[in-house]
């Protein structure tokens, strides 16, 4: 049986994010028409073309407080769970078509480091609408509504899921989730993820 689907109007999406309003993205709307949209799913960490856009100038200065930020893009097609993934900051998804994002919350990470799949919810997130994904929530790749795929803007501190280099020592457990940099993972055996990330998700890999 599918995910139930939630508008991202309900008040149940305020434990995971925020609508935001008040920029004019329709440059960055017509930028993104233009980039791959493969049978499964791309992810790209900096588009140049996009980063120039004066409202990514704006929301580096405003939404991210003058910290230097990465404009990129996650595009294609995906009806599955998967993974879930957290940061150490808020994420911006911007959808340039309609798409769901499936979300749960760090807090609810076992002193372990599994975590229940059963915990998360999906909400619609449609075309136009930007959102703030708090640091403490669990995402990972959108799903699409309809067969022509999705199209996401993805915004984050420079730097981030970008290859990370050896680390000296693990310190403690969650340091084996640190998948790139700032990127911290749990997988699902059914992910079909690289061998080296860290398995913890239980329950169903949720499909909507």
């Amino acid at each position: 049986m599918g995910l139930d689907i939630k508008p991202v109007t309900d008040p149940a999406f305020r434990a995971y994010g925020k609508i935001v309003t008040g920029y004019e993205i329709s440059d960055l709307l017509e930028k993104m028409e233009h980039t791959p949209l493969p049978d499964d799913v791309t992810y790209v960490a900096s588009v140049q073309e996009l980063e120039a856009l004066p409202v990514c100038k704006e929301m580096e200065k405003n939404l991210y407080g003058q910290m230097p930020i990465q404009v990129g893009f996650c595009n294609g097609h995906n009806k599955k769970l998967n993974a879930a993934e957290y940061h150490r900051n808020s994420e911006i998804n911007i959808a340039a078509t309609d798409l769901v994002l499936i979300l749960g919350k760090q807090q609810d990470i076992t002193p372990e480091y599994t975590y229940d799949s059963g915990n998360m919810e999906a909400f619609l997130i449609p075309k136009g609408t930007v959102v703030e994904v708090y640091a403490t929530t669990l995402h990972y790749a959108p799903c699409h509504t309809e067969e022509g795929g999705f199209r996401c803007v993805v915004i984050l501190p420079q730097g981030t899921n970008t290859d990370l280099s050896p680390l000296d020592k693990t310190v403690n457990k969650e340091d084996t989730l640190l998948f790139a940099k700032n990127k911290w993972l749990i997988g699902h055996e059914e992910g079909g993820l690289p061998e080296e990330a860290y398995i913890g998700i239980t329950g169903e890999n949720l499909t909507i």
